[in-house]
């Protein structure tokens, strides 16, 4: 859907990639501008999970993408990126503020050879104020925006999120940013200028609950600490996680709490039925607990279907392998990396039925230099010299 889309990437960790990543997955052709080497996520994975000496940090944020290793450091680079631009819709960027501008590379000087391209800066915190030169990362960010402090046990356990949720929210408002740029480069022949940042991708992760903290009144506020089985501050019980006599299920709230209560027979939650549930959470939240503690959900599930009780048991990351619905979603995909398989999550959306396929995946570190260089003029000589001179670079080895 987005072929004929050119996009060059200076991304590295995951904020960046990522969006890049879902621009690639819907047929841009994305450019991946990496040093010599490659960057951190070539050489660092969590879990220290690699196939075939391929980190899982680059595999999972780096599909379809060409790969242009050069030094920047060599004077000719300048030159040659440039041409890489000029030929390019779109310039995504995810490092501190200043950096691009000493890199030769920043907005205004980019703007004057290339008018019409879309440039993208996505920092931690924004390019004013003064937080901008601070290191953003998705665990810092998720701290300093009140996530944390929302999701755990409020002024006793702040609890983060299991997972880079703000690197990958914030990942998905730059890709819908750069797609709506593109069609207003397609209708005007204007180019864009997008700052985005992890701050306020936290931010806006959190719209419905900063809406109703800022809307509420200073009473309404006071409900911010709960029992520890309710999910959020700003629900009204029985939202939440609770223990069964064999799993963990999760119970949403759907105005069915007064036939949750006369399903379990407890009189106790039913008097507390008649009150504000917002206001008797906690006592509803605790009794619910010591109730469901005594069943099993094959005994419960039934009848919690029956009376439209809405649940789901608390599954982990081995119970998603196996379960029927995500292989359904056709989620995960195997692709074959030497003489061993990487599995992969897909890109999230289907498109006339169908994810989009994998065309490329650059295992190794400025494979595409040639074929890149070759589309935008450069001859085959002049290619061998920049190679020759250090300019660019080619890994031989995945493991190299």
């Amino acid at each position: 859907m987005l072929e004929g889309m050119r996009v060059v990437s200076f991304c590295h960790y995951l904020h960046g990639p990522a969006a890049t990543q879902y621009l690639a997955d819907m047929g841009a052709d994305v450019i991946k501008i990496e040093r010599p080497g490659g960057p951190l996520e070539r050489r660092w994975s969590g879990g220290n999970a690699y196939v075939e000496g391929v980190s899982s940090f680059y595999l999972c944020a780096n599909r379809n993408k060409r790969s242009l290793a050069i030094n920047l450091k060599h004077s000719a680079s300048r030159d040659v990126l440039y041409r890489v631009i000029e030929a390019s819709d779109v310039l995504v960027e995810n490092f501190r503020p200043g950096v691009m501008d000493r890199l030769g590379f920043g907005f205004e000087e980019v703007r004057q050879r290339k008018p019409d391209l879309i440039y993208v800066s996505a920092t931690g915190y924004g390019r004013e104020g003064p937080m901008r030169d601070r290191p953003g990362q998705d665990l810092l960010v998720q701290a300093y925006s009140g996530l944390m402090a929302a999701t755990g046990e409020y002024g006793k356990r702040p609890t983060p999120i299991g997972n880079a949720a703000v690197d990958q929210h914030g990942a998905t408002l730059i890709a819908m940013g750069i797609t709506a740029a593109y069609v207003k480069k397609l209708r005007t022949g204007e180019g864009t200028r997008i700052d985005a940042c992890l701050l306020n991708a936290a931010l806006d992760l959190q719209s419905e609950a900063l809406t109703a903290y800022m809307c509420g009144s200073e009473t309404d506020r006071g409900v911010f600490p709960r029992d520890r089985h309710l999910a959020t501050w700003y629900h009204p019980a029985p939202y939440g996680v609770y223990r069964l006599a064999d799993c963990f299920i999760a119970i949403a709230m759907n105005g069915t709490e007064r036939r949750l209560a006369e399903l379990l027979g407890n009189d106790r939650l039913l008097s507390l039925c008649d009150g504000d549930l917002l206001e008797q959470r906690d006592a509803y939240a605790r009794e619910l607990a010591e109730d469901l503690r005594k069943h099993r959900l094959a005994d419960l599930a039934d009848r919690f279907d029956e009376a439209d009780i809405w649940y789901a048991p608390v599954q982990d990351y081995e119970d998603l392998k196996t379960d029927p619905q995500v292989a359904a979603n056709d989620v995960f995909r195997r692709v074959p990396i030497g003489r061993s398989t990487a599995t992969l999550v897909n890109h999230p959306l289907r498109y006339d039925g169908e994810a989009p396929k994998l065309r490329k995946l650059a295992l190794r570190c400025g494979e595409d230099a040639r074929g890149i260089l070759g589309e935008i003029g450069f001859t085959p000589k002049e290619i061998d010299a920049l190679f020759d001179e250090g300019v660019l670079f080619e890994q031989q080895d995945m493991n190299q």
